[in-house]
């Protein structure tokens, strides 16, 4: 099959495994991590890889909102605080960098601490707060994660960015923000 017949076949199994994905996301847990990120005085965010740069999506979109929203290790990023929220992005939930800092700041801060990822036995269950799972296909192949056509984590990564914005959407409905009144935050000097 070449590119012209493969395309829109290729695009239904994406979007359906998208579907399937987030419609499989626990209601209950999406509201409690809204509540969190409109009760933190600032947010941070941490993964690695594609997952750190869906995260930064995220990160940039709720800034947009008015949000102090920040990823861990960019130049400008202020200390965290016990009045903080840390959002670990880890579809295993036993990627080093991203487990090490949630330990860390559990330590140091006891900041509220989520763990979006896809295995709730992971190492990650001992130190966050809660888990806000999308249950898909991580490298470990659980038996219960949503099936993907796609290259290894992709589906993971395209839901957190999904999952992200739909976040943002209920804040903003929550909010009764203005969408036009959401430029006053964005990048002027480009």
């Amino acid at each position: 099959m070449n590119v012209q017949e493969s395309y829109l076949p290729t695009c239904e199994s994406v979007l359906e495994e998208i579907s399937t994905a987030l419609n499989a996301v626990d209601p209950d847990q999406l509201a409690r991590t809204a509540r969190a990120i409109r009760e933190a005085d600032q947010v941070f965010f941490v993964g690695v890889g594609r997952v750190m740069l869906a995260l930064q999506m995220v990160c940039k979109r709720l800034a947009h909102l008015g949000i102090k929203a920040h990823c861990v290790g960019e130049i400008t990023e202020p200390a965290i605080k016990k009045t903080d929220l840390l959002i670990v992005g880890s579809g295993s939930g036993s990627s080093l960098f991203p487990l090490g800092i949630a330990r860390k700041a559990r330590e140091t801060v006891d900041c509220t601490i989520i763990h979006i990822g896809s295995n709730p036995e992971s190492p990650m269950k001992d130190v966050a707060d809660w888990m806000l799972r999308i249950p898909v296909r991580t490298k470990l192949y659980l038996p219960d994660e949503v099936d993907s056509v796609q290259p290894m984590t992709s589906l993971f990564e395209q839901c957190l960015l999904l999952l992200g914005d739909i976040l943002a959407k209920i804040l903003i409905e929550e909010y009764e923000i203005d969408m036009k009144s959401l430029w006053q935050y964005h990048a002027n000097l480009e």
